[in-house]
């Protein structure tokens, strides 16, 4: 097969594509064809990518791009739930190689794989699975989102940040969020009720104060986003480096998590994708040759959403 290979941690120019060996089935996985693979820029710099289960390293080359949509090509003998052509979605383990090539394994009772939502190509379904877990999880499972709330989602234009505001605006909360002036109409379109753009205006002097603050973007924006919190309320970052924890001792809470794979969600999420109840937003669609250009701090990405990789078909 063929496949994107990382030769180096935190160094896209060293992401090769070239012959690779097919992945090894084991009795619990379903091999899976790939169609598209979606792109976490960053991912090159996840210590988890770099590390067996047992802690150990794990020597060079692996194969980045952890969410994935294809169809069941082979079912282990003690693999269950999945057969041969199902159409499948999902958001990998990170300590395997991962979907940026013609195949990959992945454990069948990992609750790693979900069916994919009907309505969806494999390249809009590549874009929804770490992003849209990533979103769910935060302002729901951390953050305790409720109708009438209101939420400040920074990095709105993002692969997290678009599928934040769409699930908070279902779940009838009030969404202020923060993005580029560029993509200023089109975070509103996604339901926002206000977008500040981030580089003209301080998003403390605009914002009232909200229950709920994720933050996708770290440093000096975690810090400022403290400011506009209620009492009681709270800031839930991804931002890596991990930022420090707070305690003001009024009830407001600051976390910081590491999405985990939920079958059970994903299922809910497609659910709402096939309703029309939210959408994929893909940013730009790249051959896996040309994958190197989607990773990485210069990374590719045209518009708002998540640039895919397309592997076979889409």
């Amino acid at each position: 097969m063929f496949a994107l290979r990382a030769y180096a941690r935190s160094d896209a120019a060293r992401l090769v594509y070239e012959g690779a060996p097919s992945p090894g089935l084991g009795p619990h996985d379903v091999l899976v064809r790939v169609h598209a693979s979606g792109v976490s820029p960053g991912e090159l710099d996840w210590p988890g990518a770099w590390l067996d289960h047992d802690g150990t390293p794990r020597m060079p080359p692996i194969v980045p791009g952890h969410e994935i949509s294809g169809v069941v090509e082979a079912v282990g003998p003690d693999a269950t739930g999945f057969a041969v052509a199902d159409e499948v979605f999902g958001y990998t383990d990170v300590r395997r190689d991962g979907g940026d090539a013609e195949y990959v394994a992945v454990r069948a009772d990992a609750g790693e794989l979900a069916p994919k939502p009907a309505s969806l190509t494999h390249v809009e379904a590549s874009a929804v699975p770490l992003s849209a877990l990533t979103a769910w999880q935060a302002l729901f499972d951390h953050g305790d989102l409720q109708p009438g709330q209101a939420v400040l989602v920074h990095g709105a234009a993002g692969g997290v940040g678009t599928f934040a505001v769409q699930f908070a605006r279902w779940r009838g909360a009030r969404v202020v969020a923060t993005s580029s002036e560029r993509d200023r109409s089109f975070v509103s379109e996604l339901g926002a009720d206000v977008v500040i753009d981030y580089r003209g205006t301080r998003f403390e002097d605009a914002v009232p104060d909200v229950d709920l603050v994720l933050d996708t973007v770290g440093g000096e924006t975690w810090s400022r986003s403290w400011d506009v919190i209620r009492p009681g309320g709270r800031l839930v970052s991804i931002a890596v480096p991990r930022p420090p924890e707070r305690d003001d001792g009024d009830g407001r809470l600051a976390i910081w998590f590491v999405v985990r794979p939920d079958v059970g969600q994903l299922v809910e999420i497609g659910r709402l994708l096939d309703a029309g109840l939210v959408r994929s937003i893909v940013s730009d669609v790249l051959p896996l040759a040309r994958g190197a250009e989607a990773y990485g701090p210069h990374a590719r990405r045209s518009g708002p959403g998540k640039v895919v990789l397309a592997v076979a078909g889409g």
